[in-house]
């Protein structure tokens, strides 16, 4: 059978008696004391770990919750351009309509539309949202969902409200304007 460490040293002369039997004392406190109190004793090994094991689930819900803003993000998205695909007006070909023009971040754009829905946009039942690359015609109300989800999609949508407060307190409401004064 193998000798304890401090019975080797007892026999080498390292040690006194007392000394080994204060230290054997020592630690049969402190287990019993451990015992009685039922204080686990956490080493630093223990420590690191749950530490890093907590940095890392931060790490996880953070990561978490950008994957799902993305996700929210990529929803609301589809959400507009499917708004757009079905409920986009008929917009008119070259020679057969009117060109509107309207600025797109600060660029002069142009669609061709027929009078009456030259009309509509400009009563404000009608608005221009910007479709991947192209332009589309779509209802105010439609307009509105999507300024809801993402305002930079609308380029243009009139007020009603203004059109008609404007007609009434207008001094020249009686009078026509010329066709021929489109910008």
């Amino acid at each position: 059978m193998a000798i304890s460490l401090q019975d080797q040293l007892l026999n080498s002369g390292l040690i006194d008696k007392s000394k080994a039997n204060q230290v054997k004392k020592g630690k049969y406190k402190q287990t019993k004391q451990q015992r009685n109190s039922k204080t686990t004793q956490t080493d630093e090994a223990t420590l690191l770990a749950q530490k890093s094991l907590a940095e890392k689930q931060a790490k996880d819900r953070e990561l978490n919750l950008q994957k799902q803003a993305e996700a929210e993000e990529r929803a609301i998205v589809a959400q507009i351009k499917q708004l757009i695909k079905e409920n986009a007006q008929a917009k008119a070909k070259g020679d057969d309509g009117v060109a509107y023009n309207f600025s797109d971040n600060n660029i002069v754009k142009k669609i061709y539309v027929s009078e009456k829905t030259l009309q509509h946009i400009s009563n404000g039942k009608l608005a221009i949202v910007k479709y991947d690359s192209t332009y589309e015609l779509v209802p105010a109300v439609v307009a509105e969902k999507i300024k809801q989800r993402d305002a930079s999609y609308v380029l243009l949508m009139n007020d009603k409200t203004q059109e008609e407060a404007d007609a009434s307190d207008d001094p020249y409401a009686g009078f026509q304007i010329p066709d021929d004064l489109m910008w």
